[in-house]
């Protein structure tokens, strides 16, 4: 009777340890260089237009709220104005786009009936998305284990000019790139 409750014991505390760790992986983009291509990019990139115009860039994962991307683009910009010599930094261009990916759980080409093959209709439920019936499944509006699943990510992007001296006072995006990377340093999560 001991070898089986201790069995489950340590069963039970593989099973939370594993929890533990998937649930650390889902975390927001960190503030680093970016990784991956497509939907899958995460982290900062820029490229130089002129020698004092930049275009950056700061792409999140699905867990990276709008305001962080925005946040971290503002930082990289505040910090790559600092690395080339200049003090301040005007947008010229600014943007920040939403990207959407529906995943459906199974997924919808899988063996049925008739192999791959079976009669079925789509159609899209008001307040649900898109679902499916075919005739060996019954009634069209009750789920049958499938979780449609939608992830939202954001990119944000600018123009930026790089300037020496005071930023100029009668323009709003006119940035002292100092004073950026002093009030948003505390608020970049860095790599571990």
């Amino acid at each position: 009777m001991r070898p089986r409750r201790s069995r489950r014991i340590a069963t039970a505390a593989v099973l939370a340890s594993g929890l533990l760790v998937l649930a650390g992986c889902a975390t927001e983009t960190a503030y680093r260089p970016a990784t991956g291509t497509g939907f899958a990019r995460a982290g900062y990139s820029d490229r130089m237009i002129e020698s004092n115009r930049y275009m950056v860039s700061f792409a999140g994962n699905s867990y990276t709220s709008r305001d962080t991307v925005e946040r971290y683009l503002l930082y990289r910009a505040a910090e790559l104005t600092v690395q080339h010599g200049y003090d301040h930094f005007i947008l010229a261009d600014r943007q920040t786009d939403r990207r959407t990916r529906t995943y459906t759980t199974p997924g919808a080409f899988g063996p049925g009936p008739y192999g791959y093959w079976g009669p079925s209709w789509r159609y899209r439920g008001r307040g649900f998305g898109w679902r499916s019936w075919d005739p060996f499944w019954g009634d069209p509006f009750w789920d049958r284990d499938i979780d449609v699943t939608t992830v939202d990510k954001y990119e944000a992007s600018a123009e930026i000019v790089m300037g020496h001296g005071p930023k100029p006072a009668n323009n709003v995006r006119a940035f002292d790139a100092r004073e950026v990377m002093t009030n948003l340093g505390p608020t970049i999560v860095a790599p571990q």
